[in-house]
């Protein structure tokens, strides 16, 4: 990479990712797809190792063989990471669609699985995403009514399948990432994907974030990130709290325990107990289901949840048993 001055736009990505490797330590691992966000993110490495200003680091290409040509495209970022001084690899996923998350949902597991795959022992992988996608994330969860842990967003820093990922541009604009690109001379892979408006961060993406700063005024995407930080400090402390009152692993949940604790500390430890239990990520119907069994109790029947779990009470306990067991001698 030639030496030279970097643009504002440059130097506003690379000053974003050098702040966040400053007590990284250790090797480094970019995921790049060939977009705006994430080759900034690699050039923005690549300028720094090449100042000795970032530890020892390379790229994956994550293919998910979804659509022709994407052997070819991932060849080509491969290429152009090289020509800037960062080693990359391609590494090929197999996407199996569950139709009860969808297509989107599928891609990105198998994606985080590959790139966990990919990575060397004590490798951090990071991240292209930007401030916009998390205002799109704050967008979508606000729209499910998940609560707060939802409208948090989406961490700098996470562990998936052993590893960890990290975020260093969630503070920076997608509109800087493209322009840093476009500084930098190279080509950048539009997936037509972030265009197809079947997809429901897509439309958030193309129409209701756009419409929501004509309306509103400039600053929208902003005032969302500002809002999923407030709210992730907000879901840790509450979080860790719960954690405290979590029976151990197998142990049934004392209902007038659950009784006494605000409703946020209480739902928290519900659904942290089931999590124990089994019982994959139990929504807020399940929830409120369960919390029926507490609240509202008359005799009934057990609650039926998913992986064949049932929840029921007896003798002033919540227990979770197999499913099909709804009326056992002596609930109470």
């Amino acid at each position: 990479m030639a030496r030279r001055e970097l643009s504002p736009a440059q130097l506003t990505v690379v000053q974003a990712v050098e702040s966040w490797l400053r007590e990284a330590g250790r090797p480094i691992m970019v995921a790049c797809s060939g977009g705006a966000d994430s080759m900034a993110l690699a050039l923005a490495v690549a300028h720094l190792i090449s100042r000795g200003r970032a530890p020892a680091a390379d790229a994956v290409v994550i293919d998910h063989q979804l659509q022709d040509g994407s052997a070819v495209v991932a060849e080509r970022v491969v290429g152009q990471l090289a020509r800037y001084g960062l080693p990359a690899r391609v590494h090929r996923v197999r996407v199996e669609a569950n139709p009860a998350s969808g297509m989107e949902a599928a891609a990105r597991e198998a994606r985080y699985a590959g790139l966990a795959a990919a990575a060397g022992p004590n490798t951090l992988i990071l991240l292209g995403h930007t401030l916009d996608d998390q205002a799109e994330t704050v967008l979508l969860g606000l729209a499910r009514g998940s609560g707060t842990r939802s409208l948090a967003g989406m961490r700098e820093r996470m562990v998936v399948r052993g590893a960890e990922f990290g975020r260093p541009l969630l503070g920076v604009r997608r509109v800087v990432t493209a322009e840093a690109c476009h500084d930098w001379q190279v080509a950048v892979w539009h997936d037509p994907h972030n265009q197809d408006k079947r997809f429901t961060r897509v439309r958030v993406r193309t129409s209701v974030l756009p419409t929501l700063e004509a309306e509103l005024g400039p600053g929208i995407a902003e005032a969302l990130a500002r809002t999923a930080a407030l709210a992730m400090a907000d879901a840790d402390e509450l979080d860790a709290q719960a954690a405290l009152l979590q029976p151990a692993r197998g142990e049934p949940l004392p209902v007038e325990a659950l009784q006494r604790l605000p409703d946020a500390l209480a739902t928290r430890v519900l659904r942290g107990w089931l999590v124990a239990a089994g019982v994959p990520e139990p929504g807020f119907r399940h929830l409120l289901a369960v919390r029926s069994l507490v609240d509202d109790w008359h005799g009934q029947r057990g609650i039926d949840l998913p992986a064949g779990k049932q929840v029921v009470r007896r003798e002033g306990v919540l227990l979770v048993a197999p499913g099909g067991h709804a009326s056992l001698p002596g609930d109470r």
